[in-house]
């Protein structure tokens, strides 16, 4: 406690660390305040039926995501997934089409093109999901619940769904523009923070509702409830391993004599990530557990839909089998298409750099592609058990909402995230010739062992 108190004098002497957390406490405030900001025509307090569909499923994540922007029926509702899901199509753009290789390469210049090209492919997705939103809220909420029109009015007219669209898609570009606001003048990732957010705004009430089914006649009393926040913590724990985890090769560089000076001869350390794909396998391997879902909805045929049926139990044995043995196999993918053991090699001849025992070149990148290989199989057995973990707490009697927090997406995010910006917290005050945030060691941030 006192370590801690100390950390905060010093914060709060460093100026410009200080006034960088008052900036993005501020524009959080703004963030969470708008996610309670309804769509104009809507009335907030018929909204029991959009808030019981965002409890569990596809909706509670998209909800969760959202930090309960969803169903407020709120101008954030759709939050910055759609960017996200630009970004993801940009960087999938990127490794097969060489207009987008070449901006890669190009540096300052080529980042903010692709910015400027993840925007407006952002303002697309959102003008497609848009309609889609509305139709259910529409859908979802009574016709009186449109306040403008009466009761006998069944369908919205055409102003009430353009003007709900272009809310949602400003409501989109903005918490995009407050991510970036964060980035620029404030701590950590803005982006990234704000998806923190919104998944750890629906802790609070997910504990709460968790402690009161706990102490319900049937629910098992205090000692299971803190039994649970025992079995959490030591998920977090686990976590927190797999995101930090590297293996680190050893490099020597070649002694250089220019002038009077000599250059290299010293060895340093190659790290490679346990977890070199982060979370996006998770995201990959749940994308497509969805399609099921969605086939219900357009199918008759009864061996369909209960073949859907079988993977649309979040709980169920084979639902957990394929997500597991997906997310294994989108690991390999992801991190076959994002490191490139030739290129690291190249480098390395390059700097005068070489791995004591491997002869520079094809050898050396054979012999990294397959420390990575090795490397991978248990990060991604770890990522797959963390993914489904929430299964197994939803089946141990955890309520939905309180169970996303033992795994999966939103643990992963969470965990990444938080050391990231306590790693940005920690290099300011090293600056500054204050201790870190640890008695020993460096914390290790998203930047260097997680990716989103």
């Amino acid at each position: 406690m006192k370590k801690l108190f100390e950390t905060l004098r010093n914060i709060n002497k460093i100026e410009e660390l200080r006034n960088r957390i008052l900036y993005t406490l501020g524009i959080i405030l703004i963030y969470r305040l708008g996610s309670y900001i309804t769509l104009p025509g809507v009335d907030p307090n018929m909204l029991a039926n959009l808030q019981s569909q965002g409890s569990s499923g596809l909706m509670g994540l998209l909800n969760m995501f959202s930090g309960g922007a969803f169903s407020n029926a709120s101008i954030f509702a759709l939050g910055i997934m759609p960017y996200i899901s630009a970004s993801i199509v940009i960087q999938l753009l990127g490794m097969a089409i060489p207009y987008f290789q070449r901006l890669q390469r190009e540096g300052e210049s080529g980042r903010r093109k692709i910015n400027q090209i993840t925007r407006y492919l952002t303002v697309i997705i959102v003008a497609l999901q848009a309609p889609g939103y509305i139709a259910n809220i529409v859908s979802q909420l009574p016709s009186e619940a449109i306040t403008p029109f009466s009761a006998a009015v069944t369908t919205p007219p055409l102003f009430f769904w353009v003007s709900s669209t272009i809310i949602l898609i400003a409501g989109t570009l903005f918490v995009m523009w407050l991510g970036e606001k964060i980035t620029d003048k404030g701590i950590g990732n803005g982006i990234s923070l704000i998806i923190m957010i919104g998944i750890i705004a629906r802790l609070p009430s997910s504990l709460v509702q968790e402690f009161v089914s706990k102490m319900s006649a049937v629910g098992g009393g205090l000692v299971y409830f803190l039994v649970e926040l025992v079995i959490l913590i030591f998920v977090i724990l686990f976590t927190i391993l797999l995101v930090q985890g590297t293996r680190r090769v050893p490099i020597q560089y070649a002694k250089r004599i220019v002038g009077n000076k000599q250059y290299g001869g010293v060895r340093q350390y190659l790290p490679l990530k346990v977890n070199s794909a982060g979370v996006m396998p998770i995201i990959f391997a749940q994308a497509i557990m969805f399609l099921p879902i969605t086939l219900v909805g357009f199918a008759q045929s009864e061996s369909l839909s209960g073949f859907a049926a079988a993977f649309a139990d979040y709980t169920g044995f084979w639902y957990n089998l394929t997500f597991f043995v997906m997310i294994i196999a989108f690991t390999y993918f992801y991190t076959a298409i994002t490191i490139n053991p030739n290129q690291m090699a190249e480098d390395l001849k390059k700097n005068g750099g070489f791995i004591p025992g491997i002869k520079p070149g094809k050898k050396t990148a054979d012999y990294l592609d397959n420390i990575l290989s090795r490397i991978t199989l248990p990060g991604s057995i770890f990522l797959g058990v963390i993914a489904i973990m929430p299964a197994f707490a939803q089946i141990a009697g955890v309520n939905s909402g309180f169970a996303q927090f033992y795994g999966g997406t939103s643990l992963l995010i969470l965990v990444g995230v938080v050391l990231d910006t306590l790693q940005q917290i920690e290099s300011y005050l090293l600056m500054r010739h204050y201790d870190g945030l640890t008695k020993s060691g460096r914390i290790k941030g998203r930047s260097s062992t997680f990716n989103m």
